[in-house]
């Protein structure tokens, strides 16, 4: 059986949360390629985090499920006039490799456009995941040349274990 996409509630969370951390922090995240283990401790997304971006009109959870069961999510974000941010892409580490997180890209792109009136998505990946910036060229989107500050004070985004992290900013074009 396919994956079956649908936007997330607040009944999800107490899955969704674990489910997130477990793909990008910790050992449980180094069985795929995607994680941040190396350069993060801490969480990825809490369960207030979580409530308040499924609450927010301008927010969508994407989960992608299969057989009812959670095997990736993604967020879309509408940032006005036409632009998207698409965050917050998880797929299962032991289902990496398989095309979900192209699914879950596309099936964001889409509802960006329909639910938001997007034309253009906008993402922002640390400076230092060269292989995932890469995916992510692979996928259509395009560096800007833009960087934005890391939050490292803030530990809601996770506790850096190195002083240098950055954002950049990629970008497409959804028309």
């Amino acid at each position: 059986m396919s994956e079956v996409f649908r936007a997330a509630t607040l009944d999800d969370i107490e899955r969704l949360q674990p489910f997130v951390h477990a793909a990008y922090r910790g050992d449980s995240a180094r069985r795929g390629w995607t994680h941040e283990a190396d350069l993060l401790d801490g969480q990825r997304i809490d369960a207030e985090g979580l409530s308040d971006a499924i609450n927010d009109p301008a927010q969508v959870i994407l989960l992608a499920e299969e057989d009812s069961e959670l095997r990736g999510c993604v967020s879309i974000t509408d940032k006005g006039q036409g632009l998207a941010y698409l965050g917050l892409l998880t797929v299962d580490p032991e289902r990496q490799g398989g095309g979900l997180g192209r699914r879950l890209i596309g099936a964001a792109e889409a509802e960006a456009a329909s639910r938001f009136g997007a034309d253009r998505m906008e993402m922002t990946v640390i400076a230092q995941r060269a292989e995932l910036i890469a995916w992510y060229e692979r996928c259509g989107y395009v560096l800007t040349g833009e960087r934005r500050p890391f939050p490292a004070s803030d530990p809601r985004f996770g506790l850096p274990r190195r002083d240098d992290l950055v954002f950049v900013v990629l970008a497409k074009a959804l028309t």
